[in-house]
């Protein structure tokens, strides 16, 4: 394997098209404002790297990148990319991953607005992530202990498994498809509206209006705080450990709680039943 080290380079393509190499304590910044530094290339090592310029990775092949940094100007990072693996990172640049297979992250850091957008078979452990439509239509998915902020999260996604994770996120889920949340936090309003195949185990769930409009939706003992107009239009079975400020015509299915401030029972075509601690011990 070549070994690059100790060097700078801002030209356009600096490495393209590389094979079996080695980077080491390179900064790709400077005056020429070059673009696409390793497009194109495989078996791609980069270590203790500062990344300053747009669209470093793409087309890349067997890549791994460790302790290194995506600044807010290393745009599109990672796009069309597969076997990755990212570990000990800073990820700051807008839309640093798309289009990508097969990657693995450890320990980085994400502030990145349209991060991740359809990537397939993605694994990502004790990450922290800022965005805006994090993840939107991607699929099998693996995430453990990420806390993530922003709004329009997890958007189309299918397949995915979060575990110890925590969210303060706006209209997370949308239109989901086979997702399983365990151990979690979540906060934000307008929770996964439209999902199908929507588990939650063990969560602590926190906003206005959450779950609508799901189909296939199940909840085990989890908490509910602050949450209102809950259910409305959804196929859910449910076992909440908390009382639920307002429940709104769930269409089917049942859900047990503690007790409910409001259950609203207006349209004709809600059938879903609401068990209270009252009614359970009648």
């Amino acid at each position: 394997m070549k070994i690059i080290e100790n060097q700078t380079f801002d030209e356009e393509r600096a490495l393209y098209g590389s094979r079996e190499l080695l980077v080491r304590n390179v900064s790709f910044d400077g005056p020429a404002d070059g673009e696409s530094a390793l497009k194109e290339s495989s078996d791609i090592q980069v270590e203790h790297a500062f990344c300053n310029l747009r669209y470093p990775f793409w087309h890349d092949h067997r890549l791994k990148i460790t302790d290194s940094e995506m600044t807010e100007l290393c745009r599109a990072a990672l796009w069309y990319s597969d076997h990755i693996e990212i570990a000990g990172t800073k990820l700051h640049g807008i839309k640093a991953l798309r289009e990508c297979s097969d990657v693995r992250m450890e320990n980085c850091d994400i502030i990145s607005p349209e991060f991740g957008w359809s990537v397939k078979n993605l694994e990502m452990t004790g990450c922290t992530a800022q965005s805006e439509y994090f993840m939107m239509r991607s699929e099998n998915l693996r995430f453990s202990g990420l806390k993530m902020s922003g709004k329009y999260s997890f958007q189309y996604i299918e397949n995915a498994v979060f575990e110890n994770c925590e969210f303060d996120t706006k209209d997370a889920f949308w239109h989901a498809k086979n997702v399983t949340v365990r151990d979690s936090v979540i906060r934000g309003e307008y929770l996964a509206w439209y999902s199908d195949g929507l588990t939650l185990i063990n969560c602590k769930l926190i906003g206005t209006q959450p779950l609508c409009y799901c189909r296939n939706l199940t909840l085990e003992n989890c908490e509910m705080i602050d949450t209102d107009l809950c259910f409305e239009k959804s196929q859910v079975e449910a076992r909440i450990l908390t009382p639920v400020l307002s429940i709104k015509n769930p269409l089917s299915g049942r859900i047990l709680v503690p007790a409910v401030g409001e259950l609203i029972m207006d349209d004709e075509n809600a059938r879903g039943q609401v068990i209270t601690e009252e009614k359970m011990s009648e």
